[in-house]
């Protein structure tokens, strides 16, 4: 007969499940530092020998690594998604910022509508706050913490998709955004005409999301990308243009 004894699973398996899920669903990020070895076991209820027998196994497995005197951190698994060589490539060529665009446009349409069907109640509570925390960074006028924000809004709604690839994968391309490869994002913020129409584009695509209705909520997105796209082009315009009078200028000094 095909059976087979039942055996009771080690709580080490136990810990190690339990972790991976969390570093799957991105509850863990990157980089976070896990609490002390006496406060996680007695969080997760197991002796600190099965505890240590996890870590050493999500260890091996590259999910988490040890800092000398800093403790146990969620490993950097999504470094290795873009080598350093493709990065300096793509800060290189004005053509990889366009296609980041595009490939924005295109997967946070798809995550804007799954984040309005699928999103929990508590997820969209979630988006609601980050765009109400842009209403107020908005009002004091602060560039940098727009920008900040504006990232967060834009991940929480791909977390609201439940798409665990999507997630991973995007959260490695606004790390590098954050770095400035493919563009400055601060400086679209330091503009008041701009300013004002992204905090309305947000607002749309927050409302669309509240009223769970995915096809506002991907259109509303479309728009965005759209007008990000279009100042770009106007940024770089205007950076050529500024490059040729330089030149002018200096023709007629010493002329």
């Amino acid at each position: 007969m095909p059976f087979q004894r039942i055996e009771a699973e080690k709580l080490s398996h136990s810990v190690v499940r339990q972790i991976e899920e969390l570093i799957l669903r991105g509850i863990l990020r990157p980089g976070e530092r896990l609490p002390s070895e006496r406060e996680l076991s007695e969080r997760l209820g197991v002796s600190r020998p099965s505890l240590r027998e996890a870590i050493a196994e999500l260890q091996t497995r590259g999910l988490l690594a040890t800092r000398a005197g800093a403790g146990i951190y969620v490993a950097d698994v999504l470094g290795s998604a873009f080598s350093e060589a493709l990065i300096r490539l793509f800060a290189a060529h004005d053509e990889a910022v366009f296609d980041y665009v595009s490939f924005r446009r295109d997967l946070e349409g798809l995550a804007a509508a799954r984040a309005a069907v699928h999103g929990s109640d508590t997820d969209l509570k979630v988006i609601d706050t980050l765009y109400h925390k842009m209403e107020a960074a908005h009002s004091k006028r602060n560039p940098s913490d727009e920008a900040e924000l504006d990232a967060e809004f834009h991940l929480a709604i791909i977390e609201a998709s439940h798409n665990v690839i999507m997630l991973h994968m995007m959260r490695s391309m606004f790390d590098l955004l954050r770095e400035g490869v493919f563009y400055n994002r601060q400086i679209m913020f330091k503009q008041r005409t701009t300013r004002d129409l992204l905090l309305e584009h947000h607002r749309i695509i927050n409302d669309a999301i509240q009223a769970r209705d995915p096809e506002a909520a991907r259109a509303a997105i479309i728009t965005h990308m759209n007008y990000v796209e279009e100042d770009l082009k106007n940024q770089q315009r205007a950076e050529k243009n500024e490059e040729v009078a330089r030149l002018r200028y200096q023709h007629e000094k010493t002329r």
